[in-house]
């Protein structure tokens, strides 16, 4: 079987290391052994660790992008569709065997230097943080009672990620579901 580029191997074994141990502890020399490739092969494709954990940070948001645009343009129920986006964060956190959010975990060691880093983390919170806005919005009809029930279940929806991740049990993210649902019920009850 052939070996997959050099560049796809360092971003894949990139973000496998990144994932399980964090990127402050994984240095690009570990990488370049791992993935099996050259160090002239590793700078060719990235100017520097900060520059591969950018990318890695980018394929992640743009699937994770996908996926939402995805529930987004589906038929169904919203109040569905926000309960089962906090199912799949739960089979997540199961198959990542609790390390959480990549985006968080990376933000919470990376100083301001790391300009590239921060701003993809800020983005992409800031792209759930419209997601559930804009799902709310499918049965709010004020576009400010949309964003401010919205951005209770984005709240609710990071903080059940990190709880469950510090205790690594799941009742934080199934808690979390059932007070979104909870909260959707009760927004459209005012609204009948």
């Amino acid at each position: 079987m052939r070996k997959a580029n050099a560049k796809d191997r360092i971003l894949t074994t990139a973000g496998q290391l990144f994932n399980e141990r964090g990127y402050s502890e994984v240095g690009i020399n570990e990488i370049i052994k791992t993935a099996e490739t050259a160090k002239a092969s590793f700078y060719q494709h990235f100017a520097s660790k900060e520059a591969l954990c950018e990318a890695w940070l980018d394929a992640i948001h743009d699937r994770s992008e996908k996926g939402r645009e995805n529930i987004l343009a589906s038929s169904g129920d919203p109040c569905e569709k926000i309960a089962n986006y906090f199912k799949t964060l739960e089979d997540y956190l199961v198959e990542s065997n609790f390390r959480g959010c990549p985006f968080s975990n990376t933000a919470t060691v990376t100083g301001e230097s790391c300009c590239g880093i921060r701003k993809r983390v800020e983005d992409h919170k800031v792209s759930i943080r419209e997601f559930f806005q804009t799902l709310v919005a499918q049965f709010v009809a004020s576009k400010e009672r949309a964003h401010e029930i919205g951005d209770r279940l984005f709240i609710i929806y990071s903080g059940a990620g990190s709880e469950t991740q510090n205790v690594r049990e799941m009742w934080p993210i199934q808690t979390a579901r059932r007070a979104a649902v909870e909260i959707c019920q009760a927004e459209r009850k005012t609204k009948e």
